[in-house]
């Protein structure tokens, strides 16, 4: 999952990000509306943790635009929106819900609860009405982050996970390196790193034990694709 911190205080970004990361999520900062709306032109985020006092104007801006439609946005899911913000009076609240946030919560706040609602949002069904995703035998949980082929649990890693699900919302396309390291990694990855190989070499050994179908195939030169599978596995699934 990729959050996009909108906060000018630097100190709050950066513990957020260490605490968010910690929770298997990529995580980039904006401090400002203009940032923050680039940003969101440029990269799909599955999440806005957003403040409303920003240097050069207001989070209800941001709010707004992704909910009309004014700033483009990658990918077919406009972004869940977490506003989080000292301004705890009701009608601020009420605006804030209003123009487009999903969830609003005021500071001073425990990180528990703020991970919790993060977590909450997702569980939230996706314009397909549904938080699992399925691709023959295989089906992910996005919302309580569990996979399995078949009856068998993969026990992927975060990264893994987060690959997987990428590839299962373009079933049948090829996605290249350079796209799971722009949506899957935040801004600071390195683009000449081997982490995406290496991860998805990892995957695509959890996918496939036995006498299972490959799942996951690279294609040279181009990036990876989920092959096409029967619901259920013939032969061995240990």
């Amino acid at each position: 999952m990729r959050v996009l911190i909108v906060e000018d205080q630097a100190g709050l970004v950066s513990a957020l990000r260490v605490a968010l990361q910690r929770e298997g999520y990529a995580v980039d900062g904006a401090g400002s509306v203009a940032d923050a709306l680039e940003k969101l032109g440029v990269n799909a985020y599955d999440l806005v943790v957003l403040d409303i006092n920003l240097p050069d104007g207001s989070g209800f801006e941001v709010a707004a635009a992704l909910r009309t439609g004014e700033v483009e946005i990658p990918g077919e899911e406009a972004p869940r929106i977490l506003m989080l913000t000292a301004r705890n009076r009701l009608d601020d609240r009420v605006r804030g819900l209003d123009v487009g946030a999903d969830d609003y919560l005021t500071k001073p706040f425990e990180l528990a609860e703020l991970t919790a609602r993060l977590r909450a949002l997702l569980r939230r069904p996706s314009s397909d009405g549904s938080a699992v995703l399925t691709h023959g035998p295989i089906r992910l949980d996005t919302a309580r982050q569990l996979a399995r082929r078949g009856d068998r649990e993969l026990g992927l890693t975060l990264k893994e996970f987060s690959v997987l699900r990428y590839l299962m919302t373009r079933p049948a396309y090829i996605v290249s390196a350079e796209e799971l390291l722009e949506h899957v990694w935040d801004e600071n990855a390195d683009p000449f790193t081997q982490t995406v190989r290496v991860t998805v070499g990892t995957l695509r050994r959890k996918l496939t034990v036995g006498e299972e179908a490959p799942a996951l195939e690279t294609v040279v030169g181009r990036g990876y694709r989920l092959r096409d599978l029967p619901e259920l596995d013939q032969g061995a699934t240990a």
